[in-house]
């Protein structure tokens, strides 16, 4: 099992977020991303769930940022 956090996903904060693979992780992200902007955290969370649904408009953008994240998720040490 590995950790990313929220931020090194490009998000805003730094909630951790543990999984098997990066896309556990991602999943996990785009979950919490969707969870705080439905509480009202229009501040910090609404911006990187906008930029979320923006990168995948634009698939070269979109792939890009996965296969960053597959690659950081990789280089992660494992967590027990």
């Amino acid at each position: 099992m590995k950790t990313m956090t929220c931020k090194q996903m490009g998000g805003s904060c730094d909630v951790p977020f543990h999984g098997n693979t990066a896309d556990d992780v991602i999943k996990a992200q785009d979950a919490h991303l969707k969870e705080m902007v439905a509480k009202g955290d229009e501040k910090t969370h609404t911006s990187a769930l906008e930029m979320m649904q923006a990168r995948w408009k634009n698939p070269l953008k979109g792939m890009g940022w996965y296969i960053k994240t597959q690659r950081d998720f990789a280089a992660l040490p494992e967590v027990k």
